[in-house]
């Protein structure tokens, strides 16, 4: 019997395709399904599971906040709250040409941001592919790239043509390299360990600054590398310098970070390096490995166990396993999997496409929670497309509200890392903006809504003062902003030499 149409229609992925889906009128009858009753009951166990209370966000506050201390007094922490050599805020008055390198996971951006003073910039960028073979090959080779295409770019945007740099002219970069590095000062960085899919030979345990500096060398260029910056910190003191109100620099992305502004004298740390106590100093906090190793503090499920202990580091970086876009659809697709063992979902349907780790994207999280139709259309096209699957009306919005529970759990645990900073700085009675970036945070639907519904949670209605927004392009222009601020505190004879 052929199936009759109730609705259809479609919809696009972030990848572009377009989905068209169908529903069925004899779904229910085709196949045995949960009854309405049987999803519920199964909701009702999850939402126990995943529901934060504002007693237990309180209390990871206060374990949070201790974390970040004991990073700033001693090294080699979990949470490591790495001293960035970034000092104080800029101006909002930096003027000029600068350069901005952004060598990222999957392409290398190179930026000229022209900074007019009052907040405002102009930045022209081109963006150039990685090769697996690049990632891997030599470390030198790959910096030498990076040069060819900054001298590509530079001679595209110099002359009459673009009229922004004058011939001869030598400029200031600002290189983000978003990799686990030990600094010294601020151009200067040796590389722990590559992540990412990088394997560059002849690079770990190197200083890549001085790496990058002699492929500059080798092709002559009238460049000069003055600060060496992670992304989050970038993020910081772009947002600053557009918003004076920030504080906190936050990403929520594919991983999770954070960076914000600290008082030299409180970084016992590095007190033998001698510098004013008065100051103040960027602080990256890789807070993603907070509750690392001992999880005593965060609210694990056995999903998220399973998460950790298949993953490439078991162990580590427990809080960004619970938050990031990486991991929210794993977690999602082993309910599901643990509800298909014990014989509650698609009875008499081939599952395996749904066993493969990983395949349920956090994308599809997104589209089932900002599904707008009656028969949950979006949710019927991912698990007929991606999973030849059929459900019924109670199972899409059953899937529709688990997706909400662990993408609400996502967002309240992200205004526990924001509300320990905020905790440590005082910042709550006068409050302040925190700069957010990454996917999860600028696409995942109702995300920042329920980061301030539990900053409120956590401090009551003063937590309405703690505002997050989309944050500025802290890669280029905080990159750029940031070699503007070096180069003047060099030009003043402020430079820390160590």
């Amino acid at each position: 019997m052929p199936a009759s149409r109730r609705g259809s229609g479609s919809f696009t992925l972030t990848t572009g395709q377009t989905i068209a889906i169908h529903t069925r009128t004899q779904d229910e009858e085709d196949l045995p399904h949960a009854t309405k009753k049987t999803m519920a009951d199964h909701l009702r166990k999850y939402e126990s599971l995943f529901t934060l209370t504002p007693q237990r966000m309180r209390m990871i506050v206060e374990a949070f906040t201790e974390t970040l201390e004991l990073g700033l007094n001693k090294p080699n922490q979990i949470v490591p709250m790495i001293p960035t050599y970034v000092f104080g805020w800029p101006t909002g008055q930096e003027k000029g040409d600068f350069l901005a390198l952004d060598l990222g996971g999957t392409n290398l951006r190179v930026c000229l941001v022209t900074l007019q003073g009052e907040g405002k910039f102009e930045i022209s960028q081109t963006k150039y592919r990685l090769t697996e073979e690049q990632k891997q090959d030599d470390g030198q080779k790959l910096f030498d790239f990076c040069a060819e295409c900054l001298n590509t770019f530079v001679e595209t945007n110099t002359g009459e043509g673009a009229g922004q740099l004058k011939p001869g002219q030598s400029l200031p970069l600002g290189f983000t390299f978003s990799y686990p590095c030990s600094q010294e000062r601020i151009d200067h960085g040796e590389l722990i360990r590559w992540t990412k899919g990088f394997g560059a030979g002849n690079t770990e345990g190197r200083d890549v600054a001085e790496m990058f500096k002699k492929s500059l060398e080798k092709y002559q260029l009238p460049i000069k590398l003055t600060a060496l910056i992670n992304d989050t910190t970038g993020t910081l003191i772009a947002s600053h310098y557009v918003n004076p109100k920030t504080k906190i620099a936050v990403i929520f992305g594919t991983g999770c970070n954070a960076a914000y502004m600290e008082h030299v004298k409180n970084i016992t740390k590095i007190e033998h390096l001698g510098i004013d106590p008065g100051a103040e100093m960027a602080i990256n906090c890789e807070w993603g490995a907070f509750d690392s190793f001992e999880h005593e503090h965060l609210p694990r499920t056995k999903y998220d166990t399973v998460v950790d202990d298949t993953s490439n580091k078991p162990g580590e970086q427990a809080f960004e396993k619970l938050i990031s876009g990486r991991y929210l659809g794993e977690i999602l697709r082993l309910v599901l999997c643990e509800l298909i063992d014990e014989g509650v979902l698609f009875l008499g349907q081939n599952t395996y496409k749904l066993e493969k780790p990983y395949c349920f994207d956090t994308a599809f999280l997104s589209l089932m929670e900002s599904d707008p139709t009656d028969e949950l259309l979006m949710v019927i096209g991912i698990f007929t497309h991606f999973f030849a699957l059929e459900t019924t009306l109670a199972e899409r919005q059953f899937f529709r509200a688990l997706a909400k529970l662990i993408g609400r759990r996502a967002a309240r645990l992200s205004a526990c890392g924001i509300a320990a900073i905020v905790s440590k700085m005082n910042y709550l009675d006068e409050g302040c903006s925190v700069g957010a970036d990454g996917s999860l945070y600028n696409k995942y639907p109702g995300f920042a809504d329920r980061v301030h519904e539990g900053l409120q949670d956590i401090f009551g209605d003063k937590g309405r003062n703690i505002v997050t927004y989309h944050a500025e392009d802290g890669s280029g222009v905080g990159s750029a902003i940031i070699a503007a601020m070096t180069k003047h505190r060099k030009d003043a004879g402020l430079y820390l030499n160590v």
